[in-house]
């Protein structure tokens, strides 16, 4: 299996390049959002039962697709400090040892970009609901800077790429 580990802050178009390079590969999809917004109906962002359920649904997840041997899922991630850096080690090592490969991918954008994706439509849509507000509050904190994700095989400015010039080379690299 190889996981295609997309990443990077909000609003630096991490669903939107994945969607792409799915289209292309033929990949699964597995975003972020789909088990944020699923925990988020249960308990508030960074308590211990959010941060408990999360990381057991995200684990399930990967589990199961090593255990499938899917041949490329994409997940998409943004750091931040309520993510212990012992799941991302532990993950990275976990496909590595399951005969697989983890792909990072780095997606980049300038911070006024990323404050004015911010409050977009479609991230409404997507039930990402940060605003430029509580972005740069958050940013100030250093709430951003941490897990550290192992180096990535390619970074993407997607400030000055359009989506289909971003996904062609992240496609490239499965």
């Amino acid at each position: 299996m190889k996981l295609l580990f997309i990443y990077g802050r909000p609003a630096v178009g991490k669903l939107t390049v994945a969607r792409a390079v799915a289209g292309l590969t033929g990949a699964r999809l597995f975003h972020n959002h789909l088990t944020v917004n699923l925990v988020l109906s249960l308990y508030d962002f960074g308590t211990p039962g959010f941060v408990e359920l999360r990381e057991r649904i995200w684990t399930a997840v990967f589990d199961r697709a090593l255990a499938d041997r899917l041949p490329l899922l994409i997940f998409t991630f943004n750091p931040e400090n309520t993510v212990p850096q012992s799941f991302i080690d532990g993950l990275f090592a976990k496909i590595e040892a399951g005969g697989g490969e983890v792909i990072p991918v780095e997606l980049v954008a300038s911070e006024a970009q990323i404050e004015a994706r911010l409050g977009s439509e479609s991230r409404r849509l997507d039930g990402k609901t940060l605003d430029a507000r509580t972005y740069r509050e958050l940013r100030g904190r250093g709430v951003f800077d941490s897990p550290v994700i192992p180096a990535p095989r390619l970074r993407l400015d997607t400030g000055v790429l359009d989506v289909a010039a971003a996904a062609a080379p992240v496609a490239a690299l499965i």
